[in-house]
């Protein structure tokens, strides 16, 4: 009927009766700091306190412990003071003794937060003017609590800074992102300081200072991930001042391109090498998650290839069926702010199922979320963080010993799973836009980023492919011959180069033709069943040019499109006898 640690000091005093156990925390030398005691606090900072203390139990999402909070009512009654209210925010930030013991700056600068709130009241009349805003008292519940604006020294460009800032939030953009552009215009701010000639107003912000800041940039930050953010960001905030019209002052030429931004090279998708997949989708690997809520959270990573921050989110009744039942997993897309659904197989379904049942033992009146964090969760409310199953991620990795194809420890990202199934789905033959369903991406250029890893595919259907010359003799060659790689290469390389609407040239580019044009007469030209319309096409052309030079007595063209007729003819004899006989078309040609 105890806890665990109190089953222990039940146990510890020889299991004395319940009731006289019980009543022996009620004496404060006894128990062993199982009450909280206010009164050595002011009259108001004991009100104040315990109104926290009482938020703190209605909201049951973090849990209080007495012994830690009367430390922290010793430190308040130090102080001096008989109201949270008498110091500045700062004041108790800063302070040397609530730096004591962890959990002490926490919690009063929490109770402080509450009782400015009950005080003043909260709202953007409220946040607006100070320098750092707190989106919690916006309504904003987010990992990203505040957004600072002390990094801007100059007046007139804190007051565009809070109007951007104040609109992307406005409009739904994550208070991540206008946070990261509040950044990027605090280092555009600290750039304007320090220069020759001085930047008093917005008026002076042309087209001359952004190119220096550019350069500047380039400096500093060339080939790190954050050049493209700062770039960005900056266009944002001045495009934004010239659409609202927050300064009409803004020069027409302070504008930023899209040459201006830094040039990288498209990278390759981080698809995971079947190796490495083998070893973490092997059970007994799976098996060594030492929390179940993990393992299923990976399971979901690799077969829907979700994001993280779309995976832990998920909600409690995230599985939905179709008219024929099958399964489907649906999700909010953090990326693109809506919900998606995506097919799931029968065993990941029943995984599910069995997550549903553990969150209910756990929390018999339901939670909104299908994976609970494990602590500071009393009402079950707050998801798994995405670092905190990274951190497990890397731990596992290090138990399981996986490593790559080189013997080397193998570190690995969430998302690299999901490049793992856009490309392995593309390699299987997938077709791209049903990929693009899958993965939910907002556009086809999306997709295609997976696509560019799908040789082997094409590799495969050329290899399987039946290919003919003119005469429609059958051209093959060994995928295991020590010429193979050597005949793929040239075919791609004939493929890009020396297409032609109906087949490709076999001749090598090294090589003169000496057949014009005419492939059609020429031994080296090969072709597939995918041309069998246009071969049909030509042919009757050709026969209606034969009939023409016959009627008008010019054997010498007859002569020559005969040979071409010839050979149509044998090609399309030969492609339509393979297509009828095994039922396959062959879909590329060497």
């Amino acid at each position: 009927m105890f806890c665990h640690n109190h089953d222990n000091r039940w146990r510890v005093r020889g299991r004395p009766e319940i009731a006289t156990f019980i009543a022996s925390y009620a004496d404060p030398g006894h128990g062993g700091g199982e009450h909280i005691d206010l009164r050595g606090l002011p009259t108001q900072l004991q009100l104040e306190i315990a109104f926290v203390l009482q938020c703190r139990c209605d909201e049951a999402t973090v849990k209080v412990v007495p012994a830690q909070v009367q430390a922290i009512v010793h430190v308040l009654a130090g102080s001096g003071v008989s109201s949270l209210l008498e110091a500045t925010e700062n004041d108790w930030a800063t302070s040397a003794a609530l730096r004591k013991r962890d959990g002490m700056r926490t919690f009063v600068l929490d109770a402080y937060r509450r009782i400015e709130v009950l005080a003043i009241g909260q709202g953007w009349d409220i946040e607006y003017p100070r320098p750092v805003w707190r989106l919690r008292n916006l309504g904003i519940d987010q990992p990203s609590v505040t957004i600072d604006f002390r990094g801007i020294p100059q007046p007139w460009l804190t007051a565009l800074a809070k109007r951007w800032a104040r609109w992307q939030l406005t409009t739904g953009l994550s208070p991540n992102t206008a946070k990261v552009g509040v950044r990027a215009v605090a280092r555009f701010a600290g750039f304007l300081a320090h220069q020759s000639v001085p930047v008093d107003r917005l008026a002076d912000v042309d087209r001359l200072v952004l190119e220096r800041y550019l350069a500047d940039l380039h400096t500093q930050l060339n080939g790190r991930r954050c050049h493209v953010m700062h770039v960005g960001a900056l266009g944002g905030f001045l495009r934004a001042i010239r659409q609202h019209n927050w300064d009409d002052t803004l020069p027409a030429n302070a504008v930023l391109f899209a040459e201006d931004y830094p040039k990288h090279g498209e990278l390759l998708p981080r698809a995971l090498a079947a190796q490495v997949m083998a070893q973490v989708e092997q059970p007994a690997n799976l098996d060594r998650w030492h929390n179940a809520t993990y393992r299923l959270i990976t399971l979901i990573l690799i077969r829907c290839g979700l994001r993280i921050s779309s995976a832990v989110g998920l909600p409690f009744d995230c599985i939905v069926t179709d008219a024929d039942g099958a399964p489907y997993l649906r999700y909010y897309n953090t990326k693109m702010k809506r919900e998606a659904l995506v097919p799931i197989d029968e065993e990941l379904h029943r995984e599910i199922v069995g997550q549903q049942q553990r969150t209910l033992a756990r929390f018999p009146a339901r939670t909104p979320v299908l994976l609970p964090r494990l602590t500071s969760n009393l009402d079950g409310r707050r998801p798994i963080a995405g670092s905190t199953y990274r951190s497990a991620l890397d731990r596992w990795l290090t138990t399981c010993d996986i490593r790559d194809e080189h013997g080397r420890p193998v570190h690995l990202t969430p998302h690299q799973w999901r490049h793992t199934l856009g490309t392995t789905l593309i390699n299987n033959d997938v077709p791209q836009h049903v990929v693009q369903k899958i993965l939910d991406h907002d556009s086809p250029e999306m997709t295609a980023h997976y696509a560019r890893l799908s040789d082997t595919t094409v590799r495969r259907h050329w290899e399987a492919a039946r290919k003919v010359n003119t005469q429609g003799e059958t051209v093959t060659v060994d995928p295991e011959g020590p010429l193979a790689e050597a005949a793929w290469a040239k075919h791609r390389l004939g493929q890009a180069t020396q297409a032609l609407p109906n087949g490709y040239c076999g001749l090598p580019l090294v090589k003169t033709c000496e057949h014009a044009n005419a492939c059609l007469t020429c031994p080296l030209f090969l072709t597939t069943s995918e041309f069998l319309p246009q071969h049909r096409q030509q042919h009757q052309q050709t026969l209606q040019i034969i009939s023409a030079a016959q009627a008008r007595g010019q054997a010498r063209m007859v002569a020559m499109n005969q040979q071409v007729a010839d050979n149509l003819e044998k090609i399309i004899t030969s492609l339509e006898d393979d297509g009828s006989s095994n039922g396959e078309v062959a879909v590329d040609a060497s």
